[in-house]
């Protein structure tokens, strides 16, 4: 029974209704056609959908891949189709390892709740980490602001040097200058990559997100 986790308040456990569906995902097979693992190769199709050469630096299982790709799209469906939470939020959802990160504005909590709720029931999700906010939206200069320190950090985040570390594995989400961390980490890698990003000008704030990697994890 997924979670959805706020912000300002306790965990709010939902409980489902109905059956729970099941979706099967039959990957038939990954076709390699570049010489080697080029960054140039053309993507692989899994499952019928696109993704790029970092999958294979991609810690996820390729199932837990297409199932984040798949809950953010019907994220944005949900959104979109009801114009009671769409005409008075922003939002984004954000999968990882079938963690939903929601950020954002709503106008009132009410809105803000029901988003999480409706999420909360999307198949496969395991948890919502709902960081949404209760105000007025963003403006444009706010929203330029949070891409802009996303790209430092996302540069910042190549100088970590540990051995094995690759910084494609972590995800990077910024809302006014709050910056979300989620990824597959050892815990020194998490460690240092928190470090790095705390004195990246710009972050007002780091909220860990990091799940512990173990070789056992997946």
């Amino acid at each position: 029974m997924p979670s959805v986790w706020n912000s300002s308040s306790t965990p709010i456990a939902h409980t489902r209704r109905g059956p729970r569906i099941a979706t099967l995902l039959l990957v038939t097979g990954l076709a390699m056609v570049c010489g080697g693992l080029l960054s140039g190769c053309a993507p692989a199709i899994i499952g019928g959908t696109a993704v790029g050469v970092s999958v294979i630096h991609d810690r996820r299982p390729t199932s837990a891949i297409l199932a984040d790709q798949q809950i953010e799209l019907a994220a944005i469906d949900r959104y979109d189709k009801t114009l009671a939470i769409a005409r008075h939020s922003r939002i984004s959802a954000t999968s990882y390892n079938r963690v939903v990160l929601l950020t954002g504005q709503a106008e009132t909590a009410q809105v803000r709740d029901r988003y999480a709720r409706m999420i909360s029931y999307l198949p496969q999700v395991r948890k919502v980490v709902d960081q949404v906010t209760v105000g007025p939206n963003a403006s444009v200069t706010q929203t330029s602001k949070d891409a802009y320190l996303t790209s430092r950090i996302k540069v910042a985040l190549a100088s970590v040097k540990i051995a094995g570390f690759d910084p494609t594995r972590v995800k990077v989400v910024t809302e006014s200058g709050i910056v979300h961390l989620m990824g597959l980490l050892t815990p020194t890698e998490a460690q240092a990559v928190i470090a790095k990003v705390r004195y990246v000008p710009g972050v007002v704030q780091v909220v860990n997100l990091f799940e512990t990697y173990r070789e056992s994890s997946i």
